[in-house]
């Protein structure tokens, strides 16, 4: 596995988007974007990369802040640190945000990839959910994704297979919330929703306090099941 800071051109060629990518040993045709938080590409997002990368994947997370704030990395068990990740978030696009994604997927394309999947965190949850229904990604999933149940007129168009894993003590996003995912989701074929008895918002962060091992455990392995089937 190999590791390395690079840049992409953006889908409107306004602008290249800086990106972290993690090679596999043997040249493969699966690949994922890591759709970061929003405390951007720091070490846990790079250390999900990794782990894709040996695991046989090709990795990138993308930068999702380069366009008013690029190459931050931010720690959510730092209350200002906290508090500035609420800021750029309140100044982050989403609409512009799905196009980088799809920047990222014409660009594995471009490396070989026959297969590209997309899993998400928080805010990366609901553009893992909008590639769902925006893009020609071949499988996303999404961890305590923000705002999907705002978005839900959307899932007409899910074509492939999309998984969302819902803490529901989410203080983000709330039993009435949740309640509304699964009333639209549902029904869906090609959609999964796993929920998580008790747990909260960041339950799957690589490190830190918001961490819950058994659940992170639990919903990384349906996420490495779900990839090996819908990416082969």
């Amino acid at each position: 596995m190999s590791a390395t800071n690079t840049t992409i051109p953006a889908l409107d060629g306004e602008g290249a988007i800086p990106a972290y990518v993690a090679r596999p040993d043997a040249d493969g045709s699966r690949a994922i974007i890591v759709i970061p938080e929003i405390f951007g590409v720091n070490a846990g997002i790079r250390e999900k990369c990794e782990d894709w990368a040996a695991e046989g994947y090709l990795a990138i997370a993308p930068d999702i802040f380069w366009r008013f704030a690029p190459g931050v990395e931010l720690d959510p068990d730092v209350e200002a640190e906290l508090q500035q990740a609420f800021g750029y978030f309140g100044q982050y696009d989403a609409d512009l945000g799905v196009q980088d994604i799809e920047a990222a997927i014409r660009w594995l394309h471009g490396q070989g990839a026959t297969k590209v999947g997309c899993v998400g965190f928080c805010l990366g949850g609901r553009l893992a959910y909008m590639a769902a229904t925006r893009t020609d990604v071949n499988a996303s999933v999404g961890y305590y994704g923000v705002m999907i149940d705002q978005m839900l007129n959307e899932s007409h168009a899910i074509a492939h297979p999309l998984m969302l894993h819902i803490p529901t003590a989410d203080h983000f996003v709330g039993p009435e919330a949740q309640a509304k995912m699964h009333k639209g989701l549902d029904p869906l074929p090609k959609v999964t929703l796993h929920d998580y008895v008790g747990l909260d918002h960041g339950f799957a962060a690589t490190h830190g306090d918001r961490r819950d091992d058994a659940g992170a455990e639990l919903a990384d392995g349906r996420t490495r099941a779900f990839f090996a089937e819908h990416l082969a």
